[in-house]
């Protein structure tokens, strides 16, 4: 098969999904203010696109394309997500395996392990876009639990045990001790965030907010005390972020387009409704200082920006064009494209497919040259396979 044709992905209505971005994306209306966390794109089991092949009819995109080894998304975060990391290959395939010899359905909320795949994801911020990303390094570790009050019982902690022992600590604490320490915490921070005198840069903001969103039956969540053990990032529109096997991260705020290996594991530590398994966790997560990474789009042909990245399963690159322009590209893979604002028209001077709100994305599959038109300033991302990134 060869050519582009529309691609119709799945929803994935997560509680801490907004209610805006991906109806405006995909057009549709609302009333009810569901939660549209993200849109999926590619042959992910749980999530397995359509091509629109003409005459009405679709055809499951893995019958298609086979087995994609990337999985592209559009995400709308308004609420926190958790505390989380991916496994590495390796464990992935053994844990799957595991579960599935204990018999856990693979839809069950309390399985860890979705598929035998490795989980690395590239991100790129479509607007103001906060998240949480790998430990700090120690100078602003120190510094954190030297000035926060309720953290500097743990300094001589982390002094002798270092990150791992710190965290393994306060990831296993009883929950009477955790409550001991946050409440005097959030009970300090909660008046100036409902008044107004927290930045977002500040994590006293969003343990706030966390502490709004996630204390049960007076139990505060354990997953506050990452907030400010890990770096706060602020991403500006365009800029992106890799984040590998093991390295623990939440995003905390905005839109984002986001590129990953076929997978849909994720190990969680708290701030989240959904399965969380600190053992589980604690055995992936890479308790070692982040010195975080942002990566800006580099130039990759005409009008065409990439984000470079380590993972052979993945290519992403974005065309940010004016009306009027136009541009062609040959895909060396299937890859597919999806257009976050404005018209564009993709032509493979056989098929024409419109790319608007409504009708977001589409698949090209390799074999003949593809002509991007745009008809007014848009933007359009382009994932597929990494083969140019492998040696």
């Amino acid at each position: 098969m060869t050519g582009v044709y529309t691609l119709k992905g799945v929803v994935k209505h997560y509680d801490w999904g907004g209610i805006s971005f991906i109806p405006s994306l995909l057009h549709q209306d609302n009333p009810g203010k569901k939660p549209f966390a993200e849109y999926w794109l590619g042959t992910h089991p749980l999530g397995i696109s359509r091509v629109e092949t003409g005459s009405g009819e679709t055809v499951a995109l893995d019958q298609l394309a086979g087995n994609l080894p990337y999985l592209f998304k559009a995400q709308e975060v308004k609420e926190m997500l958790s505390i989380q990391a991916h496994p590495s290959k390796e464990a992935a395939e053994i844990e799957f395996a595991r579960e599935n010899a204990e018999g856990i359905p693979l839809d069950a909320p309390w399985r860890n392990y979705k598929d035998d795949n490795h989980k690395p994801e590239m991100l790129v911020a479509l607007s103001d876009f906060w998240l949480l990303h790998g430990f700090k390094p120690d100078a602003a570790m120190r510094s954190t639990l030297e000035t926060v009050p309720e953290l500097t019982a743990f300094l001589s902690l982390y002094q002798s045990a270092g990150y791992a022992g710190l965290y393994k600590h306060i990831m296993e604490m009883p929950q009477d001790q955790v409550n001991q320490l946050l409440e005097p915490l959030v009970s300090r921070v909660l008046p100036l965030y409902q008044s107004g005198r927290l930045q977002k840069d500040d994590p006293d903001f969003w343990a706030a907010r966390a502490a709004l969103t996630f204390t049960k039956n007076k139990n505060r969540d354990r997953g506050i005390f990452s907030i400010y053990l890990l770096n706060i990032l602020h991403l500006k529109r365009g800029e992106g972020l890799f984040q590998d096997a093991g390295l623990p991260h939440a995003y905390l705020e905005g839109y984002n387009v986001e590129l990953m290996a076929n997978s849909d594991n994720v190990l969680r530590g708290g701030l989240t409704s959904k399965h969380i398994d600190v053992k589980e966790l604690l055995k992936h997560v890479k308790c070692v200082a982040t010195d975080p990474r942002i990566i800006r789009g580099q130039e990759a042909g005409e009008l065409e920006k990439s984000y470079p990245v380590p993972a052979p399963e993945f290519r992403l690159s974005v065309f940010e064009l004016k009306g009027g322009d136009t541009v062609s590209f040959t895909p060396a893979s299937v890859e597919i494209l999806l257009i976050t604002d404005g018209v564009a028209e993709l032509d493979d001077e056989q098929h024409l497919v419109r790319l608007q709100a409504g009708n977001p994305a589409a698949v090209v599959f390799p074999g003949r040259p593809i002509y991007l038109a745009a008809a007014s300033d848009c933007t359009v991302f382009r994932a597929g396979e990494g083969i140019h990134n492998r040696e």
